[in-house]
């Protein structure tokens, strides 16, 4: 079964109305005056990398092609924009027909990027393709940022599993993208029922403290939970007094007791006193899971901790303080007239305050040391050289209008993990600092 195929919640019927509506009246001033036939070049990059970050983590890239392959004006969208005349019925009858026909080639998912970095590339005509400004970019900017929290926090964790629980803390439609964007970024499961059924990503949990209160007594309650979930369960030890819940704990599962949470308090303090309470009952194999609003530094602050595990939540779903990439869409090249022999002629804004733009359609590569470790981001429009040739970042995700591109969700995880793995060891340094390889363009 495919639970893209039942029309959930978490998916739309159409993505048509997800932009902005500006786009829609260039769109009619392009068709009345002849230029949207004007074959064109669309290009996704960011100027910067937000404050103190370091590397950049592509993500959103399968969402990105559902997108555009839903993006359709039917009949209930098309009477949305008559009634608020928001373009003229020769608009509205190009939109009823409107198909996505042209390329898109882009960073695969779970890539890292860089400042300047073309990290998705649109081309078709500039009347089908400037529509897509706004999907687009909501989907990468938002995903990006929670993928790049998540690469953080996965680097702090070192090898032990992360486990995503924001669903409470956002939209619950970006709960369900920011699950998916925590995967890529190196998160091991999540709690959210509607991540695990939309993408497969595994889901876990246990109780709350509102399952404790419920109960007389502490016992009780872990007495209920063990006898309808088995001694593998994860026992909350934090709702009256931590000692004596871990005591009661071990005394209710026995030795095999799978885990215990700790969600308040000195993590770093209450977890060496668990662990070694534990390790004095005989439960030395059971472990300790900690919650309570963890950030990428709480992670590394307790790496020298006993902790087996964390579970993160409101830091992860607002992007750890940046809870988005500041990408752009802009039109970097054009064709000279409608003809589609016509030759394409960069274009690009001419501005202050750092809104630079650098025409043209362009490829980009990353330069390797000796050692195979990344020491540039290498960006340009001419040839590419032959030193860099295997080293293009750029794949096809979309010809002719028809998905090329789309890939299990484990591969882009997959990928994240080798990209990070290549690049300087400061890339994983949590201290503030600037891209850990610079932009050359070529």
């Amino acid at each position: 079964m495919n639970p893209a195929d039942l029309g959930l919640p978490v998916d739309v019927p159409s993505t048509a109305l997800f932009t902005d509506h500006y786009e829609l009246t260039m769109l009619q001033a392009a068709l009345a005056n002849g230029t949207a036939d004007r074959r064109s070049v669309f290009e996704v990059f960011t100027r910067r990398l937000p404050e103190g970050r370091r590397y950049g983590v592509v993500a959103g890239t399968g969402r990105v092609l559902d997108a555009v392959e839903n993006f359709r004006f039917d009949g209930a969208v098309l009477e949305f924009l008559r009634e608020r005349a928001i373009v003229d019925m020769r608009t509205l009858d190009w939109l009823s027909s409107y198909r996505f026909s042209g390329d898109i080639w882009g960073y695969p998912e779970g890539e890292v990027y860089f400042p300047g970095s073309p990290i998705l590339r649109v081309e078709g005509s500039f009347a089908e393709c400037v529509l897509l400004e706004t999907v687009i970019l909501s989907i990468l900017n938002h995903d990006s940022a929670i993928a790049a929290a998540a690469s953080r926090m996965a680097s702090a964790a070192g090898d032990r599993p992360l486990i995503e629980m924001g669903a409470r803390r956002t939209h619950e439609l970006a709960a369900v993208a920011s699950s998916r964007a925590a995967y890529v970024g190196g998160f091991t499961s999540t709690s959210d029922l509607a991540a695990g059924f939309r993408y497969g990503i595994p889901t876990v949990g246990t109780s709350a403290h509102a399952f404790t209160l419920l109960h007389d007594t502490e016992r009780d309650a872990f007495t209920a939970q063990v006898a309808s979930l088995g001694r593998g369960t994860t026992l909350l030890v934090d709702t009256y007094d931590v000692a004596e819940a871990v005591r009661t704990a071990v005394e209710v599962a026995g030795t095999d007791l799978g885990a215990v949470r700790i969600d308040s308090g000195d993590l770093l303090l209450v977890a060496h006193r668990v662990r070694q309470q534990l390790d004095e009952l005989g439960a030395v194999n059971t472990k300790i899971v900690v919650t309570s609003d963890l950030d990428e530094y709480a992670i590394a602050s307790l790496a020298a901790a006993p902790v087996d595990a964390y579970g993160v939540g409101t830091q992860l779903v607002t992007g750890s303080g940046h809870p988005t990439c500041s990408m752009v869409y802009k039109l970097v090249a054009r064709a000279t007239s409608a003809d589609p022999k016509a030759p394409l002629q960069p274009v690009a804004k001419k501005s202050s305050g750092g809104k630079v733009s650098h025409g043209g359609r362009k490829w980009a590569a990353r330069r390797l040391d000796e050692q195979g470790v990344a020491e540039a981001e290498v960006v340009g429009t001419g040839p590419v050289p032959a030193a860099l040739s295997g080293r293009q970042l750029l794949v096809e995700l979309v010809k002719g209008g028809e998905v090329t591109g789309r890939e299990p969700l484990e591969a882009a995880r997959t990928r994240h993990r080798a990209a990070r793995g290549g690049l300087p060891m400061s890339a994983l340094q949590l201290s503030r600092g600037e891209a850990v390889i610079p932009t050359e363009y070529a």
